[in-house]
């Protein structure tokens, strides 16, 4: 009895990754019934398919042997929920498994409503793709999630946490990796925010100032793997209760790891300018096409945040968070002005 597998005819444009004649399954003459072939289907997709828990990432035995990490790689955890980006998905995860750079690319599912149809077809497909990546199955809806150590898949000194409808251009990628590379202490990111205090109602508040920033989002965040330890697993019933903040208003994890990460540092994150970043969750875009996130309750959304600073620091009994000014570019230009044809312009022009 021999099986026989046609290759995958794979063609990646901007937003869409196509896989045609996957799998071509011959076990015997007659043709199985439907539902032995989508036992066979799952087993052989259970190899790069499994399903996340925190009952085994924080017990004595998890330390990581420093000498097998790789310090010159990353790991790419990309988030997933919804059903209507997974074509984004597909193609953001294809993307980042052809560069150099990454050593393997996580798919975290976070809906366990997800009809299991839909969980077989993407890991399929992504399967296909690259031997690289691997679709996770979250146990839970909680985006605390995102932030489990995974120390059996995680072999890299770098991870990037990342959303699903993020496109980031290779250059881009490449760039924040060498920025975070000299500062690996620190969050890398493109995508940054601050913290403020509201002095009438004596409370912390989440905003936006153009001349700084505190926190960096996990729409791209790079990060040492060991502050996902430090956040699932370290800090007692402090960041106990602080994970439960978490899931009770189903945001601010990427707040509360910006606290992780400056309480360990006493410095602010890193923001790095991109040439090419495409946010298709964005609330601001004009499509309509690809449902945005939860940023796309604005009011609610910010207050929501502003809350959870002032929790954070309650329950902490401090304030970690730093700010820091400007961004890091990938190329300098002249500066200074000089009197061309009749009008000022920068002198290397």
């Amino acid at each position: 009895m021999q099986k026989t597998k046609q290759p995958s005819i794979i063609n990646i444009k901007k937003h869409n990754l196509k896989i045609q004649n996957i799998f071509n399954l011959n076990t015997t003459i007659m043709n199985p019934p439907p539902t032995t072939t989508t036992l066979i289907l799952t087993i052989l997709l259970f190899i790069n398919t499994t399903t996340s828990s925190k009952s085994n990432q924080c017990g004595p035995t998890t330390n990581r042997d420093p000498q097998n990490i790789q310090h010159n790689k990353i790991t790419v955890l990309i988030n997933g929920f919804s059903e209507s980006r997974i074509s984004i998905l597909q193609s953001n995860a294809a993307t980042y498994a052809l560069s150099p750079l990454v050593s393997s690319v996580l798919v975290l599912w976070g809906n366990p409503t997800t009809p299991p149809r839909v969980i077989t077809e993407l890991a399929q497909n992504l399967s296909s793709f690259s031997d690289t990546i691997f679709l996770h199955r979250n146990p839970s809806s909680s985006l605390n999630d995102r932030f489990l150590p995974r120390l059996n898949d995680i072999k890299t000194d770098a991870v990037l946490v990342c959303d699903d409808d993020v496109e980031v251009d290779a250059e881009s990628f490449e760039f924040a990796f060498r920025v975070w590379g000299v500062n690996r202490e620190r969050i890398v990111g493109f995508f940054a925010r601050s913290h403020d205090v509201d002095l009438n109602r004596k409370e912390w508040v989440y905003t936006v100032h153009p001349d700084r920033f505190s926190i960096v989002l996990t729409k791209f965040m790079l990060l040492k793997s060991d502050y996902l330890f430090r956040y699932s697993c370290e800090g007692g019933h402090h960041m106990a209760e602080m994970r439960k903040i978490v899931d009770s208003v189903r945001n601010c994890e990427d707040i509360l790891m910006n606290f992780v990460v400056a309480d360990a540092t006493n410095v602010g994150p890193i923001l790095v300018g991109a040439k090419r970043v495409r946010d298709y969750g964005d609330a601001r875009n004009d499509e309509g096409k690809v449902s945005s996130g939860l940023s796309g309750r604005k009011g609610e959304h910010r207050k929501n945040r502003g809350w959870c600073i002032t929790e954070f620091h309650r329950i902490l009994g401090r304030m970690p968070l730093r700010y820091s000014y400007g961004k890091v570019v990938d190329s300098i230009g002249e500066q200074g002005l000089c009197r061309k044809g009749g009008r000022l312009v920068f002198c290397d022009q």
